[in-house]
């Protein structure tokens, strides 16, 4: 197994450190950096930026070639860290736990914070490809002073627990698609970190929402779901996504990801709190009001590309939506752009 060890203060020093260790490229740009590796060590991207609130965003794309570790300086009661694997498995530990680690899955949540040790120890496995994310929130007794939902997480992870905190949550959707949200800002600078900074806000909120289901219930919130079903209807969330036009029946989409019609519900309710059909919906709603703002196309083309049964359905739903019909909305647009 190879060890990295990383002492760094923040986040360049923290990756000028890996770089020292196991290569590759190094990208920097505002308080973003970029930690590209390609030899003997792995091949992916360990990617971190700084925000607002003494907090980090780190994510590992990466796929090792030998089993790994990394052990993380954490001082006592200072940091918590909120994970969450959307492929792959890793696993965490600290270092008075000798032998004893928790892992945490696909679509799993996990949160640890240093009660009376320094150390997390975060374990890779050879030949594994995982995108897993820590957020870290820093619970310093300076920090809580300036930033209030600090305060909140310290009071809720850190304040009411003697030992090391760790626990493994149940399964989660809704984070895959802010992760993935994430992955597709294309944008630079200054919006860049702000889109940046909103997406970790709802996945920050998600893990602590989670963490408290978990407790109030011993129920599994997967229900019947296994691993392999979550990641099918996470498929058929991003056919929908790119084919909004589909026209398929409920049990034409479930035999597309050959699971059953009440198990794609289920799926769809844990990742975006839907119905099938309500999210469809959604989504066409969401791509009209794009095709509105950026092209040419009149309503009724709109309405036909997006596979919807009728004119006067769509206009109806929109407007439930965005408080206008959609002709009204194309034409305070027009008189924006004008203005």
């Amino acid at each position: 197994m190879k060890t990295i060890e990383i002492k760094a203060n923040n986040l360049q020093s923290m990756f000028h450190n890996l770089r020292n260790i196991i290569g590759g490229t190094f990208t920097t740009q505002l308080n973003e950096g970029e930690l590209q590796i390609d030899n003997e060590i792995g091949k992916g991207f360990i990617r971190g930026i700084e925000l607002e609130r003494d907090t980090t965003f780190v994510e590992f794309d990466i796929k090792f070639k030998d089993n790994v570790k990394f052990i993380l300086e954490s001082p006592k009661r200072s940091v918590v860290n909120f994970l969450y694997c959307a492929e792959g498995k890793l696993s965490h530990s600290f270092n008075n736990n000798t032998g004893k680690t928790t892992s945490i899955g696909t679509f799993q949540t996990g949160i640890s914070t240093n009660i009376v040790t320094t150390e997390n120890h975060i374990y890779f496995e050879k030949d594994v490809y995982v995108n897993a994310s820590i957020v870290t929130v820093n619970t310093s007794t300076s920090t809580l002073e300036e930033h209030h939902i600090n305060k909140m997480v310290s009071e809720i992870f850190i304040e009411n627990n003697e030992t090391d905190y760790c626990y493994t949550g149940s399964y989660n959707l809704k984070i895959a698609d802010s992760i993935n949200q994430l992955k597709a800002i294309k944008q630079k600078g200054v919006v860049r970190t702000l889109l940046i900074q909103g997406l970790v806000n709802v996945i920050l909120a998600m893990e602590i929402e989670q963490h408290s289901m978990d407790l109030e219930s011993s129920q599994n919130p997967t229900g019947s779901l296994t691993t392999y079903e979550l990641k099918q209807v996470k498929e058929l969330s991003d056919y929908i996504n790119n084919f909004p036009e589909t026209n398929l029946s409920v049990m034409e989409l479930a035999a597309k990801i050959s699971i059953s019609p009440a198990k794609v519900q289920v799926g769809f309710k844990l990742m975006h709190g839907k119905t099938l059909n309500t999210y469809i919906r959604y989504v066409r709603i969401k791509k009209s009001e794009e095709l509105i703002k950026n092209t040419d196309l009149n309503i009724s083309e709109i309405v036909y590309s997006l596979g919807f049964s009728s004119r006067s359905y769509f206009s109806k739903i929109f407007k439930d939506q965005y408080n206008c019909s959609p002709i009204e909305y194309k034409q305070n647009i027009k008189f924006a752009a004008t203005a």
